[in-house]
C-alpha cells in the first residue's frame, strides 16, 4: 500500500478528541495499547527511554534533550507531536524522519493487526489515531536498535499512550489550564493527570512552578518513593526558578555542568526557553551519572546549540513585497494563554520599541480565545483570521467577537493563502515590520509550509 494511502486512512482517523453531537466520547485506557503492543512483539521494551509531559514546553524539552544525546552519539529515536506539515515529523531517528516507505510499511501493519484484533475481540474499538502512530513509532525504532528514545505525552499523561513505557526518567515541563475537557477543570486536576507518568522509585526531572501544581507532584512523588531532580542549578544565574522571567537575564550564559563550565546558547528563542533547556540538562545529567550513558559537559553544549524546533518565535524570510528587501515572518504555536504570554514577552525581546503591525490568528474551539484576544490582540495594529482545516475550528464570528471585545482593528480571510495575502499587503504600508502567525499549530504548519515553498521558488527562478 502506498503512502498517500496511509494518510489518507490516518485523516479518516483523526480528529480522535472531537465528537459528534448525542456520541460518546471515546475511552482512553493504556489496556487498549498495551493489547496493541503485545501483538506487535511489544517493541516498546526494546529501548531505554524518556518520557516527558506537561501543558507547555514538552516538545522544545524533547528536543532539546534528543539534540543532546545525539551529540553524544547515541542513536536516539524522538517522538513527537502535533505535527507541523507532515505525520513523518512525529518519528525521527538521529534527527531524520520516518522515511515515507516505512511510514506506509508500518502504518499498514499496525492497522493489520489491530483490525485482527478487534475481529477476535481482543480489542472493543480499533485504536485511536495517536495510539496507531505511537505504535508505529515503537516499531520504528525497535527495528534499528536505537539506544534511547525521546518521547513526547499527546496529552495529560496517565493514560497517554505513550505511557506505556517503563521510563528512565519523567520529566514534567510547565502546566497551565489546557485540554480542560479531558483532563480537569484545575491545575490540580491536569497536574495529577501529567504526574501520572511517574513510576514507584523512579526519577522525576522538574522545576517549581505554579502552587497547585507543585503541591499535587510532590505529592504523587511522595506516595511513589520517587527520587526527585531539580533542574534549578541549570537556570541562568539571577532568574526566578518558579516562573519564566519576562525579559532574559542574558541569550547565552554559562553554567557549571558535569565538573565543567559550559556556555548555554540556545537557538531557541525566549525567555521561557530558559527553563526547557534546564530541564532537559538535568535529565541528560542523571543518565549520565545515574544510568551510564557516554554524555559530557561537551556533547550538552553541543546539543543544545544545535538544537532545531520550528514554530517557535522562528523566523522565516521570504522574498520582497514591493518597497521592501524581503518579508519577515514569525512564526509562533501560541494555543494557550501560557503560550501567548510567552509569545507576548518573546516579541518584546525580539522587537525592542517597535510597533507590531499584523497578527495572523486562528484557533480551536476549545481554548480559550477570549482570554488568549486580551493578551496578543492589543499588541498589534491589525488582525487577520484565517480558517483552518479541522473539525475543532473557532468558528470565524467567534473570532470577530473576540477581536470585537478588545477594539483590535480585525478582518476575516476566506482561507489561509489569501489570509498570507492580506498580510502581505497591509505590510507593504509598514515595510520591515514582521508578520506574525500564531495560535494554532494547524495555522502555523499550514502558512510555514506555504512560506517554505515560496523560499523554494525564489530560489530556483
Amino acid at each position: 500500500m502506498s503512502y498517500q494511502s496511509a494518510i489518507d486512512h490516518l485523516a479518516a482517523m483523526a480528529p480522535e478528541l472531537a465528537t459528534q453531537t448525542g456520541q460518546p466520547r471515546r475511552k482512553f485506557s493504556l489496556d487498549e495499547i498495551g493489547t496493541l503492543l503485545a501483538a506487535l512483539g511489544n517493541p516498546h521494551r526494546t529501548f531505554p527511554s524518556v518520557l516527558i509531559a506537561g501543558t507547555n514546553g514538552k516538545g522544545s524539552t524533547a528536543s532539546t534533550l534528543w539534540s543532546i544525546l545525539t551529540s553524544s552519539g547515541l542513536r536516539t529515536g524522538l517522538y513527537t507531536s502535533p505535527h507541523l506539515s507532515r505525520p513523518n515529523e512525529r518519528i525521527r531517528i538521529d534527527g531524520v524522519e520516518i522515511a515515507d516507505e516505512d511510514f506506509a510499511s508500518t502504518f499498514f501493519r499496525v492497522r493489520s493487526t489491530a483490525q485482527r484484533l478487534v475481529d477476535e475481540g481482543k480489542l472493543a474499538q480499533a485504536p485511536s489515531f495517536f495510539e496507531v502512530l505511537t505504535a508505529m513509532a515503537f516499531l520504528h525504532f525497535a527495528e534499528p536498535a536505537i539506544e534511547i528514545a525521546v518521547l513526547e505525552v499527546g496529552m495529560g499523561g496517565r493514560l497517554d499512550a505513550t505511557n506505556i513505557v517503563d521510563p528512565l526518567i519523567s520529566i514534567i515541563t510547565d502546566i497551565s489550564l489546557d485540554h480542560m475537557e479531558w483532563l480537569g477543570p484545575t491545575i490540580s486536576d491536569i497536574a495529577r493527570e501529567k504526574a501520572g507518568i511517574m513510576r514507584h522509585g523512579g526519577t522525576l526531572v522538574t522545576l517549581p512552578q505554579h502552587p497547585e501544581a507543585n503541591q499535587v507532584i510532590g505529592e504523587v512523588a511522595t506516595s511513589l518513593s520517587v527520587l526527585g531532580v531539580s533542574a534549578v542549578p541549570f537556570l541562568p544565574a539571577g532568574e526566578a526558578p518558579g516562573r519564566a522571567e519576562l525579559e532574559p537575564v542574558q541569550s547565552a550564559y554559562n553554567l557549571e555542568v558535569l565538573g565543567k563550565q559550559i556556555e548555554v546558547d540556545s537557538p531557541l528563542r525566549g525567555s521561557h526557553q530558559h527553563r526547557n533547556v534546564a530541564l532537559a540538562i538535568a535529565a541528560a545529567v542523571e543518565l549520565a551519572i545515574s544510568h551510564g550513558f557516554p554524555i559530557t559537559a561537551k556533547s550538552i553544549a553541543d546539543g543544545i546549540r544545535n538544537t532545531r524546533w520550528p514554530g517557535r518565535l522562528e523566523r522565516v524570510t521570504t522574498p520582497a513585497a514591493e518597497g521592501a528587501a524581503t518579508l519577515e515572518w514569525i512564526l509562533d504555536v501560541a494555543h494557550n494563554p501560557a503560550g501567548a504570554w510567552a509569545l507576548r514577552a518573546g516579541l518584546r525581546k525580539m522587537l525592542p520599541n517597535q510597533q507590531l503591525g499584523t497578527l495572523v490568528f486562528s484557533c480551536l474551539r476549545d481554548k480559550p480565545v477570549a482570554e488568549m484576544a486580551q493578551i496578543l490582540f492589543p499588541i498589534f495594529e491589525r488582525v487577520i483570521f484565517a480558517p483552518i482545516y479541522s473539525s475543532r475550528a473557532t468558528p470565524m464570528r467567534d473570532l470577530m467577537a473576540a477581536a470585537a471585545s478588545t477594539g483590535t482593528n480585525a478582518s476575516a480571510a476566506a482561507s489561509v493563502g489569501q489570509a498570507i495575502d492580506l498580510a502581505i499587503e497591509q505590510t507593504r504600508e509598514r515595510p520591515g515590520t514582521p508578520i506574525v502567525v500564531s495560535g494554532s499549530v494547524y495555522l502555523v504548519g499550514d502558512v510555514r509550509t506555504r512560506l517554505l515553498a515560496r523560499q523554494a521558488q525564489s530560489v530556483s527562478a
